[in-house]
């Protein structure tokens, strides 16, 4: 189906009266996602049933063959005496040693740098208000894209921006507001640039992978190319959506708020960025250096391989080094850094906001090891793909049939570390044993998860969102919103879906390296 034909779809109601029956459903998602504790509080629940469940499957005497030793695999028993001594033992290294725990912390030091220094800031509005007025749908939308580098900066700083842009171009501020927040949260995983969600799924990943073969490592660039050429897809459908649906139901503006004055850029912020592209161009210039010859410094010092090299292995460490030398630029350009202490500063207030999330990957990282200790993840996995295979159901229809559940599942539960950690130890072990690499797992995970953001309650930005609308519509709640964004997760979902499906059956690497089926 066309992209124009899918847009014709959603123009037969207003945008501002939803139909009842959409508004009965979207109600009772609300309301069961506003029932459920807190993320961290799901981990601590989910851990204990995993006690119980350990001690009931032990009970019953439940095992499977193992298929690649043919050993038998039998429940270990955390509801015993040996089971309370693992978890007391263990319960400091569960947490520390969580995969994905360093590597976010790493990364974010450096985009630290970068977003407290201004760079992020000052390059987004460099983006947009050069932008033509003609192209200004698809830059607001691709900016929101590639936000995501740097964390949740888009949704406090694009979004909000958009609509002042659009209002001061004579447009309806809620289409400028929509088609950022399209690119900023229906758009998430998509990026021509790594930044911290890549190495958190990624660790994610790795320690579900160890349930069946604990040698398999996961590269943070793993999903790396099908992203990449996500970027023009999700630009063009939003920006599509936008123009032929979003604009035309909202019309023109005639409500009451002013936009706040579009401040360009100062010459101190310009001499900035000059300084941040030199920066970074020097590195790229090293990266290229270490890497595209066939001895280069950064590849694998034995054999000269890519893909088993400090490089790829080293890419947490290149992105920290790449946010922290062009926002030390940027800052001494602009005059925002003026010595080492504003640096730590910076890094400092990056790492204030991830209070709650160590509190989360505390009781996720406990979780993930009961699970791995009692081998519940994979008794699960072997049974489910012998299942499956009993049934026939792989290959693309399965993949197809993921997406459609991580869908379903983003709509009650927001975040997305949250979501893998659990789904990753039960969907990655058994996507293996039919063959598929946990990499396409990932990927199948991040469409989904992407594609419904903009229109779950549950996304930890929606409320902030939600609250934005309200300076240009008084009336606005909830329900407008999700009902502004519906067309957009419609789209994204049929489109990026349309493009795994290809990309899937062209065989086509997802990453470096990264095939889509496990070598026989």
């Amino acid at each position: 189906m066309r992209p124009d034909a899918i847009l014709i779809l959603f123009t037969s109601t207003p945008m501002t009266q939803p139909s009842s029956l959409l508004n009965r459903a979207l109600g009772a998602v609300e309301r069961a996602g506003n029932a459920l504790p807190h993320p961290a509080a799901l981990f601590l629940i989910f851990a204990l049933l995993v006690i119980v469940l350990s001690g009931i499957a032990a009970q019953l005497g439940i095992s499977v063959v193992h298929p690649g030793t043919g050993a038998p695999i039998e429940p270990f028993s955390l509801f015993s005496i040996p089971g309370l001594h693992m978890i007391l033992t263990k319960m400091v290294t569960n947490f520390t040693g969580f995969a994905p725990l360093g590597t976010v912390l790493v990364a974010l030091l450096g985009i630290g740098v970068a977003e407290g220094s201004g760079l992020i800031g000052a390059a987004l509005r460099l983006i947009v208000l050069s932008a033509p007025k003609k192209l200004l749908t698809g830059v607001i939308v691709f900016a929101g894209v590639m936000s995501n580098t740097g964390g949740e900066v888009g949704y406090v700083l694009l979004v909000p921006l958009a609509a002042t842009i659009f209002l001061a171009a004579g447009r309806h501020p809620m289409t400028g507001l929509a088609a950022a927040f399209a690119g900023v949260s229906g758009g998430y995983s998509a990026n021509l640039l790594l930044g911290t969600i890549d190495p958190l799924l990624a660790g994610l990943t790795q320690e579900a992978a160890h349930i069946l073969d604990p040698s398999w490592m996961v590269n943070p660039a793993c999903n790396y190319y099908f992203m990449a050429a996500s970027v023009p897809m999700i630009t063009l459908a939003g920006t599509l959506v936008t123009e032929g649906i979003v604009a035309k139901r909202f019309g023109d503006y005639t409500g009451e708020g002013a936009a706040d004055p579009l401040r360009s850029l100062t010459p101190e912020e310009r001499r900035g960025l000059r300084f941040a592209l030199f920066a970074v161009v020097i590195l790229a210039a090293l990266l290229l250096w270490g890497t595209v010859p066939a001895d280069g410094f950064l590849r694998n010092p034995k054999d000269g391989d890519l893909l088993h090299s400090p490089f790829l292995s080293g890419i947490v460490a290149i992105i920290f080094l790449t946010g922290t030398l062009s926002g030390l630029a940027y800052g001494l350009g602009a005059r925002t850094i003026r010595n080492e202490g504003d640096v730590m500063k910076a890094m400092s207030k990056s790492m204030e906001t991830m209070g709650a999330y160590l509190v989360l990957v505390f009781f996720a990282a406990q979780f993930v090891a009961y699970f791995n200790w009692t081998n519940l993840g994979l008794i699960f996995a072997v049974k489910g793909a012998e299942l499956l295979k009993a049934a026939s159901f792989t290959g693309l229809p399965l993949i197809l049939a993921f997406i459609g559940l991580t869908c379903m599942i983003n709509l009650v539960m927001g975040s997305a570390s949250a979501k893998w950690a659990v789904m990753a130890p039960v969907f990655v072990p058994m996507f293996m044993l039919l063959g598929y690499t946990p990499e396409l797992t990932q990927v199948a995970f991040r469409v989904g998860d992407s594609v419904t953001n903009i229109i779950s309650p549950m996304m930890s930005y929606f409320a902030l969102i939600a609250a934005y609308i309200q300076r240009y519509n008084k009336d606005a709640g909830m329900g407008t919103l999700i009902a502004a964004m519906l067309p957009y997760s419609v789209v994204f979902s049929i489109v990026w879906t349309i493009m795994l499906a290809v990309w899937y059956v062209a065989g086509w690497p997802l990453g470096p390296g990264t095939l889509m089926h496990l070598p026989r």
